[in-house]
């Protein structure tokens, strides 16, 4: 391993350490307004937890209870990561939904608030930890506004339905009592978020902050998911896992058709195509501009590739591709994004990523395709091509430009200059040149 390697993965792992850290986070960089909203609602939160603790005895059933949604909750999860990773950077910007609530208000309609709140709290934290779309701060508020809105459905399920609450009340006024909890549940989530990303970004339009309608259908659809969560872990708990195979289905069959289609997709690598990645790379920097973070975009072509079609054929070369373009998936992190331009040139998107981390990175993907051997099928048999290298041009934001247009430009320049001057090396761009 390289000294340039190993520096490398000291520096990932500073940087995943920094994330454990509180005082560390960006949010102490946040305008006065936004840090005294987030951290009020916080102390709300902390006083609202302080003073539930003890209103209701924990039995073994509730523990029971709890382990099956924590259980389903991660399962969810982990079978659908890769898709809310693509939604997470989609609601750049307005309010981000999900499924959660499925798991969420079952545990606040039949959990003591304690144990509502550790489900919560766990749920949001395997989130972070697989998905990790947010800085920690934001999964944090997000968690402490659920617990706000579980408090508040909890108030309208004792109003309504005294001596029942940890539970499922029965009958037609049972039905009206959840339903107005469900109701509390989501406003006080949506309006806490709502007002948080209005203050974050004072000149987006409004309509941004309130977001899409179809999405406040998806968080109504899983807190009624919810409700038959609840009411199946009273009466029949074991049909519980039943519930989650039919959401896994619809979760999958839904948002993959959505978020991965043919029209985002390079069909060659299964990379993101053009489109799609200067799409999301647009929303990336927009983000990166608001919260004054740097963002590194990588340019990258592989020498002499024209060689391996002249040589082996066409299906030789998309192999070639292939094998390339799993090395990067598998080179990058999860927030990075790998997108194929055409031909044998290949994007990098790099997120909360300085210049010296985005050279480094270069670097390695630099030194992984050199020692890729790939075995490829021509008509004379198989035959290892290890020859491949390339030519890597490496910006950041704000260094290399302060626009996403410089910023490419400047990344593709790099790249030409790595070819001109010998190929198989990395160029980053010289502060602000974006022009030859």
């Amino acid at each position: 391993m390289s000294i340039r390697h190993r520096l490398a993965q000291r520096r990932l792992r500073r940087r995943n350490d920094d994330a454990w850290i509180p005082s560390r986070w960006a949010l102490w960089k946040q305008p006065r307004i936004v840090l005294g909203y987030v951290l009020g609602v916080e102390f709300l939160t902390a006083i609202v937890v302080v003073s539930t603790f003890g209103l209701v005895s924990v039995t073994a059933s509730d523990w029971i209870r709890f382990g099956v949604l924590l259980a389903g909750s991660a399962i969810h999860l982990e079978a659908a990561r890769d898709i809310e990773r693509l939604r997470k950077v989609g609601a750049e910007g307005i309010p981000y939904v999900n499924l959660k609530g499925m798991w969420t208000f079952a545990g606040v309609l039949l959990l003591p608030p304690p144990m509502a709140v550790a489900l919560i709290f766990c749920t949001y934290l395997h989130s972070w930890l697989r998905v990790r779309r947010v800085p920690p701060f934001r999964s944090v508020f997000t968690a402490t506004t659920l617990v706000l809105a579980g408090a508040a459905a909890a108030v309208v399920l004792a109003a309504i339905r005294p001596g029942v609450y940890p539970g499922y009340p029965s009958g037609p006024l049972g039905l009206i009592a959840v339903v107005a909890a469900g109701l509390a549940y989501w406003f006080v989530n949506y309006a806490l978020i709502v007002g948080a990303i209005m203050l974050s970004n004072p000149d987006a339009p409004g309509r941004n902050a309130v977001g899409r309608l179809s999405d406040q259908l998806i968080v109504a659809g899983s807190l009624g998911l919810g409700v038959a969560t609840a009411a199946l872990l009273l009466s029949q708990p074991w049909a519980v896992a039943v519930l989650l195979l039919t959401i896994l289905g619809l979760h999958r069959a839904l948002l993959v058709d959505q978020f991965q289609t043919e029209s985002r997709t390079d069909p060659k690598t299964g990379l993101a195509n053009a489109r799609f990645w200067h799409e999301i790379a647009r929303r990336e920097f927009a983000g990166a501009e608001r919260t004054n973070s740097p963002l590194g975009v990588l340019y990258l072509d592989l020498d002499h590739f024209k060689t391996v079609n002249d040589t082996y054929g066409h299906l030789a070369g998309d192999e070639a591709l292939k094998a390339v373009a799993d090395q990067l998936r598998h080179e990058v992190r999860d927030d990075d994004l790998v997108g194929r331009l055409g031909g044998e040139e290949f994007a990098i998107l790099l997120p909360q990523t300085s210049a010296d981390d985005t050279a480094l990175a270069a670097e390695r993907i630099r030194l992984r395709v050199a020692a890729l051997a790939i075995t490829i099928t021509t008509p004379g048999g198989p035959v290892v091509c290890d020859s491949l290298t390339c030519s890597i041009g490496a910006a950041t934001y704000p260094h290399s430009g302060s626009t996403l247009d410089e910023l490419q430009i400047a990344a593709d320049l790099a790249m030409y200059q790595a070819k001109d001057t010998g190929r198989n090396r990395v160029i980053s761009a010289p502060a602000g040149e974006t022009e030859s």
